[in-house]
């Protein structure tokens, strides 16, 4: 494996035999650092990896199959049993883990390879309405600096699907256009990759009245930076104050449903499909790996066509 240095003879742990804790967590260090650096995960996936490894090694299990199918066993029998998706994603930590020391040469064999995660059932994203995405940005309506930069936000997010962190990690020069109009914007999504996503009309009116009145005013304030989105000390707009913004403007928009971090980009992805859009296309605007991953949003808009059909046809019932 590139950049990652190799284990010595002394370290090599043939299942349970020679798995000493010691050795175990310093690969644990490894294996987190190899996630973070080369793999490009999240410092919050990384931190939730860890958790799950160091409880299983703190439980006394041992890395041989017997071993980890009693702990995953006691985690589903225990007298307060985790949630199934949480036992999905403990076995998701300690495959990812057993694996990486097969490929650096500590194991010989993979003890992962037999457990089974439980099934989960499909959970359908929530989308707002379009009336619902409309009362939320006429929410942000305003002539004061936060207030444009409150709208430009919302409006990109809803007219590109972006991530809220995707959307605060922009910079100015990630706008493309003509003269300075945001025609598409880059965006760069987990484990670094980019796309360039269509910016409709209403979010680069909205984007051009944030950078020629509400931008300089919060810039003046802090020190030079790139970034697009500012707060109101002239930083980086954070992934905390953008969710609590949205969230003000739902609480003034009085919506009646819950809001999300990815609120708008559900509501992004059914209603383009709503409209008619390829599945194909959605998935490239999402940036998903998988269009296995956006199919989801297309049971979304069945379920809502079903309901249509339920509720007007008079031999549906």
């Amino acid at each position: 494996m590139p950049g990652a240095e190799r284990v010595s003879g002394a370290e090599r742990v043939d299942g349970a035999e020679g798995a000493s804790g010691p050795d175990l967590h310093r690969q644990l260090d490894r294996y987190l650092r190899h996630l973070a650096i080369e793999r490009g995960r999240s410092p919050h996936t990384v931190a939730a990896y860890r958790r799950d490894i160091e409880a299983m090694l703190g439980a006394g299990t041992t890395l041989d199959a017997g071993s980890l199918a009693g702990y995953v066993r006691g985690l589903r029998e225990r007298e307060e049993p985790l949630a199934a998706s949480s036992v999905a994603r403990t076995i998701s930590s300690i495959r990812g883990f057993c694996a990486f020391l097969v490929d650096e040469g500590v194991l010989q064999v993979d003890p992962s390879e037999d457990l089974t995660a439980p099934k989960l059932p499909a959970r359908l994203p929530k989308a707002l309405t379009i009336e619902q995405v409309e009362a939320l940005l006429a929410a942000t309506d305003g002539e004061e600096p936060a207030a444009l930069r409150d709208k430009a936000l919302l409006e990109l997010l809803y007219a590109t699907g972006a991530r809220i962190s995707e959307a605060v990690a922009l910079n100015v020069d990630d706008l493309i256009g003509e003269d300075g109009t945001a025609e598409v914007v880059r965006l760069f999504g987990k484990g670094g990759k980019q796309r360039i996503v269509p910016v409709g009309s209403y979010a680069r009116s909205a984007i051009d009245a944030y950078l020629v009145r509400a931008r300089p005013v919060f810039s003046v304030r802090g020190t030079s930076t790139p970034a697009l989105f500012l707060g109101v000390r002239g930083a980086r707009l954070s992934r905390q104050n953008a969710w609590l913004l949205l969230r003000a403007a739902a609480e003034r928009a009085h919506l009646d449903v819950a809001i999300s971090p990815h609120s708008m980009r559900h509501s992004f992805a059914t209603h383009l499909l709503q409209g008619g859009a390829d599945v194909r296309v959605v998935q490239e605007l999402l940036g998903h790996a998988s269009v296995a991953t956006t199919q989801i949003y297309t049971r979304v808009t069945a379920d809502a066509l079903r309901d249509v059909y339920v509720t007007s046809h008079p031999r549906a019932r």
